[in-house]
């Protein structure tokens, strides 16, 4: 008997199943069987593109970086420390509330802490920039980076809890009445004073 060639496939469509399959059930609730299921391509064909569950998950955690998460790097783009804060947060309540409850990148899986790691390091790089500049009051940034990075990520607990996108967004505004105001120029009141 001849074994035949494993049947052509995309190996794109096979990360953005396996994406959304991760980002519904978690690293640990998904198995390869599970993506052969969602796919139609068999389990060696699988593994000869990805090589491992893992590699599959990396792959399929910069696809999520690149396409429904990539609020976080446009954030970092925005023109002032307080509108990185609005966009990352806004930009978490509008994606973890879609049609997959919840966030990719909030959970166990390999690489994830490192990810998150690095993502409050450079949030805390702008902020850092913004203190410089005189827009921030003299706060420690890489606190103010995890305050902003636990905001999104519990807005992602909370939308796998059945939160509404509206609520969502409202915790949102309402974590950021807590952002720091810049001091006042010297001799000058502060607002509200």
């Amino acid at each position: 008997m001849t074994v035949g060639r494993p049947r052509e496939f995309d190996p794109d469509q096979v990360e953005d199943a396996a994406m959304k399959l991760f980002w519904e059930r978690g690293f640990d609730g998904v198995s390869i069987s599970d993506v052969t299921d969602a796919t139609g391509v068999n389990r060696r064909s699988i593994y000869a593109e990805f090589g491992s569950k893992e590699r599959l998950f990396e792959r399929a955690t910069r696809r999520y970086l690149a396409g429904p998460s990539a609020y976080t790097a446009e954030a970092l783009t925005r023109p002032t420390a307080r509108k990185v804060a609005e966009a990352m947060v806004h930009g978490a309540a509008e994606t973890v509330s879609g049609e997959i409850q919840g966030c990719l990148t909030v959970g166990q899986a390999p690489g994830l802490a490192e990810f998150r790691d690095s993502t409050v390091h450079r949030l805390a790089e702008r902020f850092d920039s913004a203190v410089a500049d005189g827009e921030l009051p003299d706060v420690d940034t890489l606190l103010l980076a995890r305050w902003i990075a636990a905001v999104c990520q519990g807005i992602a607990v909370q939308a796998r809890s059945g939160a509404t996108r509206a609520d969502l967004h409202a915790v949102a505004d309402l974590a950021l009445t807590g952002w720091p105001r810049a001091a006042a120029p010297h001799g000058a009141r502060a607002a509200g004073e």
